[in-house]
């Protein structure tokens, strides 16, 4: 995600960005020799990063696993993270877990397995190519605070308030606002808001930093006040730029 700000404002590490999308990702993709599948709802993360696949105990990836020589099995799983937001290029950032796929523990009652991810490697891209994350730094890294709110919340704000959005595009500097026809809030994370800036045929991304980042999602309501309030302080800009078509 590309910003406009000359001095970058602060935002999540990599293994916190990490985090956060395997906290908030609904699906994934799993790659294994000569089998490939997409699964909803099916994975969990503890607090020691460590992920699990609760699939039916006949589906092909648990046999697969069970019939390995040692019953481990060498995947890659994929999580892509999509702008709740109606914009265009919306995936902000893909991670890849790269590792052995082992089955923890015996068959549940209700005909399911859990199958155990060790990860070997990790990496994140985001749209500048492809950066590794330690798993030590994954272990110790927390996701984000608004992760499970961040799209409800950017859809509220971009729904029912466009006028607060208008307001927030004052704090945007008027030299990148040239020839801007729609702002929209894109990001959500506990440093700050991101917002896309389209042009008719190109688009950028802009931070407007929290003073305080926020520690939990009850203090979201707070942080926004604080940043509607600097941007009331604001020279007017011209309406036509915030509006949506």
């Amino acid at each position: 995600m590309s910003s406009l700000t000359d001095a970058r404002p602060p935002e999540p590490s990599g293994a916190e960005r990490v985090r956060s999308v395997l906290a908030a990702a609904r699906s994934l993709t799993v790659t294994t020799d000569g089998y490939r599948c997409d699964l909803a709802g099916a994975h969990t993360l503890d607090g020691r990063a460590r992920l699990t696949l609760r699939l039916p105990a006949d589906c092909h990836l648990a046999a697969a696993v069970a019939c390995a020589p040692r019953g481990d099995l060498a995947a890659m799983l994929q999580f892509t993270d999509v702008a709740p937001t109606a914009v265009r290029d919306r995936v902000r950032a893909k991670v890849t877990l790269s590792g052995w796929l082992t089955q923890d523990g015996e068959e549940t009652g209700a005909g399911r397995v859990e199958l155990r991810l060790d990860p070997v490697r990790a990496t994140l891209d985001t749209g500048d190519g492809a950066v590794g994350v330690g798993l030590d730094e994954l272990v110790l890294a927390e996701a984000d605070p608004l992760a499970g709110h961040e799209a409800g919340l950017l859809l509220h704000l971009t729904d029912d308030h466009p006028d607060a959005v208008a307001r927030l595009a004052r704090l945007v500097e008027p030299r990148y606002l040239h020839g801007v026809r729609r702002v929209v809030p894109v990001g959500l994370d506990r440093y700050g808001l991101t917002l896309r800036l389209e042009h008719a045929r190109a688009h950028a991304d802009i931070r407007l930093p929290f003073t305080v980042p926020l520690r939990e999602a009850a203090e979201f309501g707070d942080r926004i006040q604080a940043l509607l309030a600097a941007a009331q302080a604001c020279p007017r800009r011209r309406r036509s730029l915030y509006t949506r078509p």
